[in-house]
């Protein structure tokens, strides 16, 4: 009898554990939503406003937050940088975002029109820097001392610098770019994190996005992540539900010592490799015609695991594509959308001139808000591409074809490629530098015009952009002028007059 109940219990336990593990992969979107924006640095009262009037009526599904929790304040200049976020010095919701009541104000909110919440979360470190938190805490980095938590010396690894990036044990255990690096598997630094982790579940998130993944062990991360909360159902979580995780693990390929494999069965896990392919072959470096297979033949992940993104608020700064090369970029997120792969993330950017320059701010570094002007973009010093038409349409080509195949792919054997989502959808690209594209092709629809929902809407019984006529037998004229606006059209069953 007891060796039945031991073995009951154990089998309890596993499916358990499979259940956990599987949880943190499901981003908890309503339906007919999909795709991550990152409102990167946008202040929580404006992100309340935003869900409301444009990210839950056109169909997004959730928002990935800048760190929540209070950081040290740094000058750099008059300037403060974007970087002071990933100093943290307490686990107390003070930010240049906003505090805890303007936190659980913007989740109500968003929540309610269906667009969930991602919070940005730094438990590898704390602030390198001296000095004084938003919310008034001490940084004592030189004594490995912060009070507000409170972390002491015992809380951190020995002090080491990463000089060997082909060495897993420094990478984990040294610290990055002088971040005091923090003991994971210690109980106590577990407790603190795991009490801020559900605090934020008690306040309705979704989920998390675990920053430097890479530098920490995953049995740490796993003894955290199993211990959390399951989330809120007063925020319309279902009951036992487990909070999404996306986690930055940079991998450039077999040569790495660390690899995104080890943090799959925590959560998705950050694709850098999709992001550099898809960005080389959109602006020129390959053609698009090998992205046919982009995914595990690639050496990307399952796509179950993989979190895609063109550009993030890191690469963006280096060389990755972005909103800077504006009819590159455009394609390069409607192939990311339209492609059935991974769980897509978009990002919402600032206007910036160098690498260290901080979000839209006053001469006090207090946050601007974006304005909006007549034709829905942003100013005030703010990008806002989740706004772009060309990328706004493509989140609703996703939802409308979500689950649905990738057919009919066509290509001239160079730049110019198409093809289609089950009976659902189509999407043609032109890259080809000089030649329009004009083809027949079979685009998997059924008879009838169609809006180009890249150049514009349906509107009523018209369109405000391009038209497609598909004929009796699924085929269709795809016309992409190489000096046009843009270098793709698309429409779907949604956009048919």
């Amino acid at each position: 009898m007891g060796h039945c109940l031991r073995a009951t219990f154990l089998a309890l336990a596993i499916l358990v554990a499979i259940a956990s593990v599987q949880g943190q992969h499901d981003p908890h979107f309503w339906g007919g939503h999909s795709g991550i924006v990152h409102l990167f640095e946008w202040k929580f009262s404006d992100i309340a406003l935003e869900c409301e009037r444009f990210l839950g009526p056109r169909g997004f599904g959730g928002i990935q937050l800048s760190p929540v929790n209070e950081n040290v304040i740094i000058w750099l200049g008059s300037n403060r940088p974007w970087w002071e976020r990933y100093q943290p010095v307490s686990n107390k919701l003070e930010t240049r975002s906003g505090n805890e009541q303007d936190f659980l104000d913007m989740s109500r909110r968003c929540n309610a029109v269906g667009v969930r919440l991602y919070v940005d979360i730094i438990i590898n470190h704390m602030a390198a820097q001296p000095g004084v938190g938003i919310g008034g805490s001490i940084s004592n980095p030189g004594d490995r001392d912060f009070p507000a938590v409170p972390f002491t010396a015992l809380d951190f690894n020995p002090s080491c610098e990463i000089t060997d990036w082909g060495n897993a044990w420094q990478i984990r255990n040294c610290e990055l770019v002088g971040l005091p690096d923090l003991d994971q598997s210690r109980e106590w630094v577990r407790d603190r994190f795991v009490e801020f982790l559900d605090h934020l579940i008690d306040l309705g998130v979704a989920g998390f996005r675990v920053d430097a993944a890479k530098h920490m062990y995953p049995h740490d991360m796993e003894a955290i992540f199993n211990r959390l909360k399951n989330l809120n159902t007063a925020f319309g979580f279902g009951t036992g539900t487990r909070a999404f995780m996306m986690q930055e693990v940079i991998d450039g390929g077999a040569h790495e010592p660390i690899r995104k494999y080890e943090y799959t069965h925590l959560g998705t896990v950050t694709e850098f490799q999709y992001s550099y392919y898809v960005g080389r072959a959109f602006s020129g470096g390959d053609a698009l015609t090998w992205l046919r297979n982009i995914g595990e033949e690639w050496g990307l992940l399952p796509s179950r695991d993989a979190l895609v993104f063109v550009d993030n608020h890191d690469n963006q700064r280096d060389h990755a594509l972005t909103h800077k090369s504006p009819k590159a970029y455009k394609m390069a997120t409607a192939f990311a959308a339209a492609y059935p792969f991974g769980q897509l993330r978009i990002m919402s950017s600032f206007f910036f001139d160098d690498r260290d320059q901080g979000p839209p701010q006053d001469g006090n570094g207090n946050i601007v808000s974006p304005s909006i002007n007549a034709d829905q973009s942003c100013g005030n010093g703010w990008v806002c591409e989740h706004r772009w038409r060309q990328i706004t349409n493509m989140i609703n080509f996703r939802n409308v074809c979500w689950g649905t195949p990738m057919t009919n792919w066509w290509s001239n054997g160079d730049n110019k490629i198409a093809f289609a989502r089950g009976n659902c959808g189509f999407v043609a690209f032109n890259n080809q530098q000089g030649q329009d594209m004009l083809e027949i092709l079979q685009t998997g629809l059924p008879a009838g015009i169609y809006c180009d929902v890249i150049s514009g809407n349906k509107d009523g019984h018209s369109c405000t952009g391009k038209s497609v006529t598909v004929l009796a037998d699924g085929r269709a004229s795809i016309h992409i002028p190489h000096d046009g606006e843009d270098g793709v059209l698309a429409f779907h069953i949604e956009s048919r007059i």
